[in-house]
This record gives C-alpha cells, structure tokens and sequence, in this order.
C-alpha cells in the first residue's frame, strides 16, 4: 500500500493495487494481495455434479485448487481458450481457487478518488460483488470484490467468512 500526505498531520490517503484482467470485451480488476501466482491454462480434472463455471480440478504443488471458469460465471458467452489464457490463483480465507480468465493486462495503483461506486443498474446485473469503477484516463476497470464472489453460496467453494 502505498500512502500519500501533502504534510504531517494531513489525513493519509492509501492507494491500492489491482490485478487487470479482461474477460470478453471488459477490463475488471481484483486486489493483488489476493493474488498467489498467475498461470497458464491447464485444462482440469472435471468433478461430476460440479456447477458448469467450475472446470474442474489442478493438482498444483500437492493441492487440489478448484479452477472457476469467470465468464462462464459471469454470463459472458461461450469460452474459448487460447494461448493468452490464463489461471490466477487466489488465497481467500484458508482455501486456495483459480480463476480462469481471458488474459492478464497488468497491475494498477489507483487512490480513491479514482475509484466511483457501482452505478444502480435495478435487478437487471447483479452488481452485489462490484466495488466500484476504477478510473484511469479514459481506462475503466470493474472492481470485483473476490472475498464476497468466491465465498457467495452459489459458488459453494469456501465458506463464508468471518466479518
């Protein structure tokens, strides 16, 4: 994190760092301290009865990591994978998940003000695990909270934690 103050005795604003990654034609950005190690794709091990956004499994380094395919997930269409394809690998809570995602863009420091709430869009999005909108120049990146996505009851992968 990084901290900017004009001068002593200011109110200290924190900057804080994003992952970028794209799926279909959006940008959206989730908390680098989240972030383990980015991957290539792998195709996994399918689990029977899993829900279709779960690929399935990777044995990686001894773990067994569920891999959530984030379009399928997001309702973005039909998934292709190609060599830009990429899985991150997300510590959330105690548990270890990758996200497959379309590509990796980079990470981005942003301050708060550079950061607008999620507009209303009624119940025709779910906007429940949005932060906000983060802005950068003419660059806007959909803030995912990833604690509440991948520990949300749909998803079923990690239980809720602890307020």
């Amino acid at each position: 994190m990084n901290t900017i103050s004009s001068e002593p005795g200011a109110i200290v604003a924190k900057a804080a760092e994003y992952l970028a990654f794209t799926l279909g034609q959006e940008e959206y950005g989730i908390d680098i301290q989240k972030v383990s190690e980015i991957r290539s794709y792998e195709t996994p091990t399918r689990i029977a009865n899993a829900p279709e956004f779960v690929k399935g499994v990777v044995n990686l380094r001894g773990i067994i990591v569920p891999i959530v395919d984030m379009r399928i997930k997001f309702n973005l269409g039909t998934p292709s994978y190609d060599q830009f394809t990429v899985v991150i690998i997300l510590n959330i809570g105690n548990r270890v998940v990758g996200m497959v995602v379309d590509r990796v863009s980079d990470v981005t420091t942003l301050l708060p003000e550079q950061i607008k709430p999620a507009p209303d869009m009624g119940r025709s999005i779910n906007t429940e695990y949005v932060i906000g909108l983060g802005t950068i120049d003419e660059r806007m990146l959909i803030l995912v909270d990833i604690d509440q996505l991948m520990s949300s009851a749909d998803m079923g992968l990690i239980e809720k934690l602890a307020a």
